[in-house]
Protein backbone atom coordinates (compact mmCIF):
# COMPACT_ATOMS: atom_id res chain seq x y z
CA UNK A 1 0.00 0.00 0.00
CA UNK A 2 1.32 3.58 -0.94
CA UNK A 3 2.41 5.56 1.86
CA UNK A 4 0.87 8.64 0.12
CA UNK A 5 3.66 10.81 0.44
CA UNK A 6 5.25 12.28 -2.20
CA UNK A 7 8.76 12.00 -3.81
CA UNK A 8 10.60 14.54 -3.61
CA UNK A 9 12.56 15.86 -6.84
CA UNK A 10 15.86 17.50 -6.62
CA UNK A 11 16.19 19.95 -9.34
CA UNK A 12 19.13 19.47 -11.67
CA UNK A 13 22.03 21.27 -13.80
CA UNK A 14 23.02 19.58 -16.70
CA UNK A 15 26.24 21.07 -17.49
CA UNK A 16 29.44 20.27 -19.87
CA UNK A 17 32.77 21.34 -19.46
CA UNK A 18 32.97 21.63 -23.37
CA UNK A 19 30.58 24.28 -23.60
CA UNK A 20 31.27 27.89 -22.93
CA UNK A 21 27.93 29.09 -22.08
CA UNK A 22 27.81 26.56 -19.57
CA UNK A 23 30.90 27.42 -17.97
CA UNK A 24 28.97 31.27 -17.91
CA UNK A 25 26.33 29.52 -16.02
CA UNK A 26 28.59 27.54 -13.94
CA UNK A 27 30.23 30.61 -12.86
CA UNK A 28 27.32 32.91 -11.82
CA UNK A 29 25.76 30.17 -10.39
CA UNK A 30 28.20 29.59 -8.02
CA UNK A 31 29.39 32.76 -7.73
CA UNK A 32 26.06 34.38 -7.11
CA UNK A 33 23.86 31.14 -5.63
CA UNK A 34 26.08 28.96 -3.73
CA UNK A 35 23.85 27.62 -1.60
CA UNK A 36 21.47 26.47 -4.40
CA UNK A 37 24.50 24.96 -6.32
CA UNK A 38 25.21 22.83 -3.05
CA UNK A 39 22.24 21.34 -2.84
CA UNK A 40 21.48 20.33 -6.55
CA UNK A 41 22.22 17.91 -8.72
CA UNK A 42 24.90 18.02 -11.12
CA UNK A 43 24.55 15.50 -14.47
CA UNK A 44 28.13 16.05 -16.94
CA UNK A 45 26.23 16.12 -20.83
CA UNK A 46 28.68 14.59 -22.56
CA UNK A 47 28.99 13.86 -26.50
CA UNK A 48 29.50 10.06 -26.46
CA UNK A 49 32.41 8.49 -27.68
CA UNK A 50 32.21 4.88 -29.74
CA UNK A 51 32.13 3.10 -26.67
CA UNK A 52 29.62 4.96 -25.22
CA UNK A 53 26.95 5.62 -28.40
CA UNK A 54 26.75 1.91 -28.54
CA UNK A 55 26.21 1.07 -24.45
CA UNK A 56 23.53 4.23 -25.29
CA UNK A 57 21.83 2.18 -28.24
CA UNK A 58 22.10 -0.57 -26.48
CA UNK A 59 20.25 0.51 -23.63
CA UNK A 60 17.72 2.24 -25.93
CA UNK A 61 18.53 6.12 -25.10
CA UNK A 62 19.62 8.45 -28.33
CA UNK A 63 21.55 11.75 -28.36
CA UNK A 64 20.90 15.00 -29.18
CA UNK A 65 23.50 16.43 -31.78
CA UNK A 66 23.32 18.53 -34.30
CA UNK A 67 26.36 19.61 -35.93
CA UNK A 68 27.99 23.33 -36.03
CA UNK A 69 28.01 25.39 -38.83
CA UNK A 70 30.73 27.72 -39.39
CA UNK A 71 28.83 30.50 -39.29
CA UNK A 72 27.32 29.86 -35.81
CA UNK A 73 31.29 28.70 -34.51
CA UNK A 74 31.86 32.17 -35.57
CA UNK A 75 29.21 34.20 -33.68
CA UNK A 76 29.94 32.26 -30.36
CA UNK A 77 33.31 33.63 -30.59
CA UNK A 78 32.21 37.08 -30.84
CA UNK A 79 29.23 36.26 -28.13
CA UNK A 80 31.17 34.86 -25.67
CA UNK A 81 33.76 37.36 -25.26
CA UNK A 82 31.17 39.66 -24.75
CA UNK A 83 29.51 37.78 -22.01
CA UNK A 84 32.41 37.13 -20.07
CA UNK A 85 34.14 40.35 -20.74
CA UNK A 86 30.61 41.88 -19.07
CA UNK A 87 31.12 39.29 -16.03
CA UNK A 88 34.83 40.46 -15.56
CA UNK A 89 36.10 37.19 -16.35
CA UNK A 90 39.18 36.17 -18.03
CA UNK A 91 38.42 34.09 -21.04
CA UNK A 92 41.15 31.96 -23.33
CA UNK A 93 39.73 30.07 -26.00
CA UNK A 94 40.56 26.63 -25.92
CA UNK A 95 42.17 24.50 -28.95
CA UNK A 96 40.58 20.76 -28.88
CA UNK A 97 42.86 18.12 -30.96
CA UNK A 98 40.71 14.97 -31.24
CA UNK A 99 38.88 15.26 -28.24
CA UNK A 100 37.10 12.53 -26.09
CA UNK A 101 34.39 13.81 -23.96
CA UNK A 102 34.86 11.44 -21.11
CA UNK A 103 37.84 11.70 -20.30
CA UNK A 104 36.85 15.15 -18.56
CA UNK A 105 33.10 13.87 -17.83
CA UNK A 106 34.05 10.71 -16.04
CA UNK A 107 36.62 12.69 -14.34
CA UNK A 108 33.91 14.25 -12.62
CA UNK A 109 32.28 11.27 -12.05
CA UNK A 110 35.35 9.93 -10.07
CA UNK A 111 36.40 13.04 -8.31
CA UNK A 112 32.34 12.72 -7.19
CA UNK A 113 33.14 9.48 -5.45
CA UNK A 114 35.17 11.39 -3.49
CA UNK A 115 32.54 14.07 -2.54
CA UNK A 116 34.73 16.68 -4.69
CA UNK A 117 33.05 16.96 -7.88
CA UNK A 118 32.13 20.30 -7.71
CA UNK A 119 36.32 21.11 -6.86
CA UNK A 120 36.96 19.16 -9.99
CA UNK A 121 33.89 21.39 -12.06
CA UNK A 122 36.24 24.26 -10.64
CA UNK A 123 39.63 23.35 -11.78
CA UNK A 124 38.68 21.68 -15.34
CA UNK A 125 36.42 24.94 -15.87
CA UNK A 126 39.84 27.00 -15.14
CA UNK A 127 42.46 25.11 -17.08
CA UNK A 128 39.59 25.10 -20.06
CA UNK A 129 38.30 28.61 -20.36
CA UNK A 130 40.67 30.44 -18.36
CA UNK A 131 44.36 28.66 -19.21
CA UNK A 132 43.25 27.21 -22.87
CA UNK A 133 44.18 23.76 -21.80
CA UNK A 134 43.18 20.92 -23.87
CA UNK A 135 41.16 19.24 -21.18
CA UNK A 136 40.80 15.95 -23.29
CA UNK A 137 44.45 15.43 -22.27
CA UNK A 138 43.92 12.24 -19.39
CA UNK A 139 47.57 14.30 -18.10
CA UNK A 140 45.97 17.05 -17.05
CA UNK A 141 43.17 15.51 -15.61
CA UNK A 142 45.55 13.82 -13.64
CA UNK A 143 47.38 16.69 -12.63
CA UNK A 144 43.87 18.02 -10.37
CA UNK A 145 44.30 15.13 -8.25
CA UNK A 146 46.91 16.10 -5.72
CA UNK A 147 44.68 19.32 -5.13
CA UNK A 148 41.47 17.14 -4.79
CA UNK A 149 43.30 14.52 -2.81
CA UNK A 150 42.75 12.03 -5.19
CA UNK A 151 45.12 9.48 -7.00
CA UNK A 152 45.89 11.19 -10.32
CA UNK A 153 45.93 7.87 -11.75
CA UNK A 154 42.27 7.35 -10.87
CA UNK A 155 41.25 10.73 -12.51
CA UNK A 156 43.71 10.17 -15.70
CA UNK A 157 42.06 6.96 -16.00
CA UNK A 158 38.36 7.61 -15.59
CA UNK A 159 37.43 6.85 -19.16
CA UNK A 160 38.19 3.75 -18.74
CA UNK A 161 37.09 2.34 -15.35
CA UNK A 162 34.12 0.06 -16.35
CA UNK A 163 32.12 1.33 -13.34
CA UNK A 164 32.03 4.70 -14.73
CA UNK A 165 31.30 4.15 -17.99
CA UNK A 166 28.14 2.85 -16.18
CA UNK A 167 27.80 6.09 -14.43
CA UNK A 168 28.18 7.88 -18.01
CA UNK A 169 25.80 5.73 -19.15
CA UNK A 170 22.99 7.05 -15.96
CA UNK A 171 23.93 10.38 -17.02
CA UNK A 172 23.16 10.19 -21.17
CA UNK A 173 19.58 8.18 -20.32
CA UNK A 174 18.59 10.97 -18.15
CA UNK A 175 19.72 13.64 -20.70
CA UNK A 176 17.43 11.57 -22.66
CA UNK A 177 15.08 11.01 -20.46
CA UNK A 178 14.49 14.50 -19.58
CA UNK A 179 14.40 15.68 -23.02
CA UNK A 180 18.06 17.71 -22.68
CA UNK A 181 18.86 18.93 -26.16
CA UNK A 182 21.60 21.71 -25.11
CA UNK A 183 23.58 23.41 -21.91
CA UNK A 184 23.22 24.51 -19.32
CA UNK A 185 19.56 23.00 -18.79
CA UNK A 186 18.13 22.95 -15.79
CA UNK A 187 15.10 21.24 -14.24
CA UNK A 188 12.68 21.42 -11.58
CA UNK A 189 9.99 18.87 -11.11
CA UNK A 190 8.53 19.39 -14.72
CA UNK A 191 9.82 22.91 -15.65
CA UNK A 192 12.74 23.05 -17.68
CA UNK A 193 15.25 26.08 -18.20
CA UNK A 194 17.59 26.15 -21.38
CA UNK A 195 20.61 28.75 -21.73
CA UNK A 196 22.56 30.96 -19.66
CA UNK A 197 19.89 33.40 -19.33
CA UNK A 198 17.57 31.52 -17.74
CA UNK A 199 19.44 30.54 -14.41
CA UNK A 200 17.24 33.48 -12.66
CA UNK A 201 14.45 31.47 -13.70
CA UNK A 202 15.81 28.90 -12.49
CA UNK A 203 16.58 29.75 -9.79
CA UNK A 204 13.04 31.42 -8.65
CA UNK A 205 11.39 28.46 -9.78
CA UNK A 206 13.93 26.46 -7.19
CA UNK A 207 13.13 28.34 -4.07
CA UNK A 208 9.34 28.04 -5.13
CA UNK A 209 9.65 24.47 -5.26
CA UNK A 210 11.49 23.89 -1.93
CA UNK A 211 8.36 25.90 -0.52
CA UNK A 212 5.83 23.94 -1.56
CA UNK A 213 7.84 20.96 -0.42
CA UNK A 214 8.16 22.07 2.58
CA UNK A 215 4.39 22.64 2.83
CA UNK A 216 3.75 19.13 1.77
CA UNK A 217 6.14 17.76 4.57
CA UNK A 218 4.11 19.66 7.47
CA UNK A 219 2.55 17.47 10.10
CA UNK A 220 -1.38 17.24 9.14
CA UNK A 221 -1.79 19.21 12.53
CA UNK A 222 -0.28 22.11 11.21
CA UNK A 223 -2.28 22.30 7.83
CA UNK A 224 -4.94 24.43 7.19
CA UNK A 225 -8.53 22.62 8.46
CA UNK A 226 -11.93 22.93 6.61
CA UNK A 227 -14.01 20.81 4.17
CA UNK A 228 -12.89 23.38 1.58
CA UNK A 229 -8.79 22.28 2.12
CA UNK A 230 -7.37 20.03 -0.35
CA UNK A 231 -3.92 19.21 -0.97
CA UNK A 232 -4.17 18.00 -4.56
CA UNK A 233 -6.50 15.64 -7.08
CA UNK A 234 -6.46 13.28 -9.21
CA UNK A 235 -4.96 15.14 -12.14
CA UNK A 236 -1.81 15.44 -10.16
CA UNK A 237 -0.09 18.82 -11.23
CA UNK A 238 1.81 19.11 -8.95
Amino acid sequence: MSSGKRKRVTPRFYFSLRSPYSWLAYRELVDEHPELAARIEWIPFCEPDELSRKMLDAAGGEFPYAAMSAAKHRYILQDVRRLAAARGLSFRWPVDRDPVWEVPHLGYLAARRHRRGAEFVALAARARWEEGRDICDPAIIGSFGPELGIDSAELAGASDDPQLREEGLAALLAVHRDGVFGVPFFTVHYDKFWGVDRLRDFVTAAAAREVLEADRSRAPEELPHGPSFDDGHAGGCG
